[in-house]
Parts: structure tokens; sequence; C-alpha cells
């Protein structure tokens, strides 16, 4: 485990906030030197802590604005690379969490509208290994930074 530190924190913030940010942005926020802020990032990326950067996308402006949860069920006997596999094949889906208890993951998908939600629920049924499935609807979404 990687000692972090106030300032460690900050910056991870600030960069969450960010992923642009310049050292020399964020240096006189924390108190530092540009140089002792790129050697924190960089030892927070050669850690591990860091793993890469990312952009927010506005989901809505490109034609998907409906956002949902499906929880999956699967038959007993099915991996967990056969669930990731089978839940991904569906463009619409965001992201894949394999998850302890029932129901066995719980899938991000985003799509235009309600109808294009029912096909891709419909897709994710007909896997064959799918026992039941249950759509929670994302009415808005608040990250921490």
């Amino acid at each position: 485990m990687t000692e972090i530190d106030d300032v460690d924190h900050r910056l991870l913030r600030m960069l969450r906030e960010d992923g642009r940010r310049t050292f020399s942005e964020m240096a006189p926020e924390v108190g530092l030197s540009v140089a002792a802020v790129k050697r924190r990032v960089d030892r927070l990326r050669d850690s591990g802590v860091i793993t890469g950067f990312t952009i927010q996308i506005d989901h809505a402006k490109l034609g998907r604005a409906v956002e949902a949860f499906v929880e999956i069920t699967y038959t007993g006997s099915t991996p967990v690379g056969e669930i990731v596999r089978t839940a991904y094949r569906a463009p619409e889906v965001q992201a894949v969490h394999t998850i302890a208890g029932a129901p066995d993951a719980l899938v991000q998908v985003r799509v235009r509208d309600i109808a294009h939600l029912q096909q891709v629920i419909d897709g994710l049924r007909r896997t064959g290994h799918v026992t039941g499935t249950k759509t929670l609807m994302v009415l808005g979404s608040w990250t921490r930074n």
C-alpha cells in the first residue's frame, strides 16, 4: 500500500476534476513547486495509484440520454468470463460488475430511449444463461471528486 498524504489527496482530487490540468496549475493550489508536483504525480503513477487519465462524456449529446443498471441472474454454473462476454456483446453496455450474492452481475447501459432499453434487455435475456433481470433507471448521478 502506498503512503498518501493530504497533498497527494488534493492532487488526486484536482486530476479527477480535470485530468488535463497541468502541473503549473496545480502547484500554487498545493503550495509546491512545479517540479515537486510532477515528482508526486509520477510517484502516484509509478506506484499504480493513478492508473490512467480519462474524459467525461455528455452521453445525451451523443443520443444516449437514458442510463440504467440491469441486475442479471445467470444459471449457477455460468463462469465469470462468460458473464462478462455475454454482457459486453451489446454495444450499449458501458460496464459490467460481477457481484457477490444474487444477482450475479450489475450491468450499466446507455440507450436512446425506453424502447431501445427494452431491446437491449431482451438481447441480454436471450443469451441462454440468463435466468432473470431487474432494471433500475437512473434519474440523476453524482460522483465524489
